[in-house]
């Protein structure tokens, strides 16, 4: 994250800036940015259709658990018949894996030949060329922004799962590939699955519609014990052993604020109707001290401030033996709702509304592929792209924060030029990656009050 120093600094000043004046920007910035994709060679994709009851055929980038598990899901789907038909990742081992797991789980719904299995830093190019009429984008999330843009260019729908960027140059791509998107009448559905789960959908119209009167704080969490760790295997070059053990380099994840309590984030940017105008926070390295971590924090802890004045409190954390919460809560004037649970209280904790939605474990993740498959069997282009980036962004604003330990601006953070790598660049395993270990094995890691982030 450091980068030597520049004539622009964040600072703090009046928070209250309307949230007309932040949507007029984000939206111009994405037709700007979008015509200059059209003149950079991006062609015009084809009109959206009725599928009817014709087949659809789907194309995976990103064979991992998470692309096993969206294909997976995708072909579960009930409306009319869904195949795959291309899959595409960096690696051969873990591209035999995926296609051993989805063929066991849907035998009659895989025509995926050995012709139509693509590896290398070009395999998501040979699946959007090969016959598909939606593809779903889970590499690591660093790859969305180039790997969405691709898609948009030959007129594919998209299900890409969150985030969609680990940084701000990034973020714009997304946006403005999506200003083509919705211009050529093509669905974009985000991995952001609490928007497709009925309790979740049933809580938040119920915040919109009064109930709790108007929020003043809110808080968010997504603490818990961490996730994996992949050892560095013989002969691996540098570059190998980052993509395999991606979720520990920024360049690739965005660091955990990022590509997982960008979920909770989500929800509360839902409740809100916007994103925040600033962010303040600290975080670290506690017990992630090995060289097999890289370089992300193990906590966060942010203030976000929204148009308004309103407060959100944010917490992520991996450490073992400590508290654990993922959820959601909102304050307001007149009560407050716990929203993953899908219940209100007043102020004398009094329960007023419960959803009475069944609890199912996993739903969302189901139901967006439904909700997607049979919106383009109506001819519908649902588009979830924009919130997706928003939220994405929301993230990353308080990484930025927690990593400078400073005051960063929503519209500071939007146009950082920031880039964590070239993707575009990366066409073989010998290519140096954007973040090189020390002599003692350790990876650069921000280090507040010092780190430039914006």
């Amino acid at each position: 994250m450091s980068k030597p120093d520049r004539t622009k600094k964040t600072v703090s000043t009046d928070a209250a800036r309307s949230d007309a004046s932040r949507r007029k920007f984000m939206q111009s910035s994405s037709l700007l940015l979008a015509g200059g994709a059209v003149a950079g060679g991006l062609s015009v994709a084809r009109a959206a259709h009725s599928f009817g009851s014709d087949t659809i055929r789907v194309g995976l980038i990103g064979c991992g658990g998470r692309g096993t598990g969206a294909v997976t899901q995708a072909l579960s789907t009930v409306d009319g018949e869904v195949r795959l038909t291309a899959m595409g990742d960096l690696f051969e081992d873990r591209m035999q894996t995926a296609f051993r797991t989805i063929k066991s789980k849907h035998p009659d719904r895989v025509d995926v030949t050995r012709d139509t299995r693509f590896v290398g830093f070009d395999a998501y190019q040979k699946v959007l060329q090969a016959d598909v009429d939606v593809v779903i984008l889970a590499t690591p999330p660093g790859f969305r922004p180039l790997h969405f843009e691709a898609a948009v260019d030959v007129g594919k729908h998209v299900f890409m799962e969150k985030p969609v960027a680990t940084d701000a140059p990034g973020v714009r791509r997304v946006l403005a590939a999506n200003a083509i998107a919705k211009h050529n009448g093509l669905a974009v559905s985000v991995g952001l699955q609490r928007h497709h789960e009925a309790r979740y959908r049933q809580c938040v119209a119920q915040l919109h519609g009064g109930m709790i009167g108007d929020v003043i704080m809110s808080r968010a969490y997504w603490n818990g014990s961490g996730i994996w760790v992949r050892p560095r295997q013989q002969n691996d070059t540098e570059l190998q052993y980052q993509c395999r053990n991606w979720y520990y380099f920024n360049w690739l994840c965005g660091d955990h604020i990022t590509e997982q309590h960008v979920h909770n984030l989500d929800v509360i940017n839902w409740v809100m109707d916007g994103f925040p105008v600033e962010a303040q926070g600290q975080g670290g390295r506690q017990v992630r001290t090995g060289e097999d971590t890289g370089q992300i924090f193990d906590h966060h802890f942010v203030e976000y401030t929204y148009d308004g004045g309103a407060k959100l409190i944010s917490q992520c954390r991996h450490m073992k033996g400590c508290w654990n919460s993922v959820g959601e809560y909102v304050h307001g004037t007149r009560g407050y709702a716990i929203v993953n649970k899908a219940e209100i209280y007043d102020h004398q904790d009094n329960l007023i509304w419960k959803s009475d939605a069944a609890v199912e474990q996993g739903k969302g993740w189901q139901q967006q592929h439904h909700d997607l498959f049979a919106a383009l069997r109506r001819g519908e282009s649902p588009n979830e792209a924009d919130y997706g980036a928003h939220s994405t962004m929301t993230a990353i604003m308080g990484r930025m924060a927690t990593y400078g330990g400073k005051v960063v601006r929503w519209d500071d953070a939007i146009h950082s030029d920031i880039a964590l790598a070239d993707f575009d660049s990366l066409r073989s395993w010998d290519d140096v990656p954007p973040v090189l270990p020390a002599d003692d094995g350790s990876y650069p890691v921000a280090v507040p009050g010092k780190t430039i982030v914006v």
